[in-house]
């Protein structure tokens, strides 16, 4: 059996098309569409026309591809672009009109099926506590859970309304920002986390999402895309907090000749970096490892949370 979940996130379009076998799913094709969605939608609370039309142009390929390779499911989720504009309801009718239906992904859905799909992972079973930071256009996620008597017990989890997108079109909206932008950036996204969580408890850190497997692919110099190599690297909170600012003084152009950089990533990279690096320091995480999994992944395998 085949099926399939495309992730119609604010920033990019994902496609997941897995196999079920006796020894568990397995990956049949993945692949990218940077499209931006949710561009502005934070200042303008709507979808653009040209991110509506770029992302129905994704996901009409997606679905081929996926029907062509034998899928017999196929479930596209967006998530906190779609959440947050007031005219989600009319990308949704333009997509219907083209036989690719969109569903709106709940903020506790996401932060939930994005943990599972870590949680599930055998690269990360013999960690008794971990916590997830799933970095997106929009919204970031973060779950900390514990692992009692071969079951999980979440201990915390929440989505963020901060993302590259939002911190793009509003304090670090200039191409190459200064020191004074950054530092209002940070404090804007400290402010946006708030005091709640216990710092220090956060066990092993795990980073979803293309900031992490950008950064990895930079620092190895991946000129092709190589999960192999990326999933479960380790990513130290210094390093992190260097590429951010190494990134943001470089022009865009610049930016994106640079080995390991996925096209499309190089306007939102510098500013997921910098949330990512925040998130680690809020809840004093040395550093994190990097997963090339993400909500889709339990998503097809598992379903939605309330359906099971």
């Amino acid at each position: 059996m085949r099926k399939a979940v495309v992730d119609v996130g604010s920033n990019s379009v994902l496609l997941l098309v897995e196999e079920q076998t006796e020894g568990g799913w397995q990956t049949v094709l993945e692949t990218t569409h940077v499209t931006s969605l949710g561009k502005g939608v934070r200042e303008t609370r709507l979808l653009s026309d040209e991110g509506m039309a770029k992302t129905l142009a994704a996901l009409k390929e997606c679905f081929d591809d996926a029907h062509r390779l034998g899928a017999t499911e196929v479930l596209a989720a967006a998530t906190m672009a779609a959440r947050i504009a007031s005219n989600t309801a009319v990308f949704r009718e333009k997509a219907a009109s083209q036989e690719t239906p969109v569903e709106v992904l709940s903020g506790d859905d996401e932060a939930q099926l994005g943990f599972e799909s870590v949680a599930d992972d055998p690269f990360f079973y013999d960690q008794n506590r971990i916590s997830i930071v799933d970095v997106g256009g929009q919204s970031t996620e973060l779950v900390t859970a514990d692992r009692s008597a071969g079951r999980w017990d979440v201990l915390f989890r929440r989505s963020y309304p901060i993302g590259t997108l939002g911190l793009k079109g509003g304090v670090l909206h200039e191409e190459c920002p200064g020191p004074s932008e950054i530092l209002s950036a940070t404090v804007e996204i400290d402010d946006c986390i708030g005091l709640c969580y216990r710092r220090g408890q956060c066990g092993h850190a795990v980073a979803l999402g293309a900031t992490g497997t950008n950064l990895v692919s930079i620092r190895e110099r991946l000129a092709e895309w190589y999960p192999e190599k990326v999933h479960g690297a380790w990513l130290d909170f210094g390093e992190i907090s260097r590429e951010s600012g190494r990134l943001m003084k470089m022009p865009e152009a610049e930016r994106r000749k640079i080995v390991g950089m996925e096209p499309g990533r190089e306007a939102t990279l510098p500013a997921g970096a910098l949330i990512l690096e925040r998130f680690l320091n809020s809840i004093g995480a040395p550093g994190c490892s990097v997963s090339v999994r993400g909500w889709r992944h339990a998503l097809l395998e598992k379903g939605l949370p309330k359906d099971r």
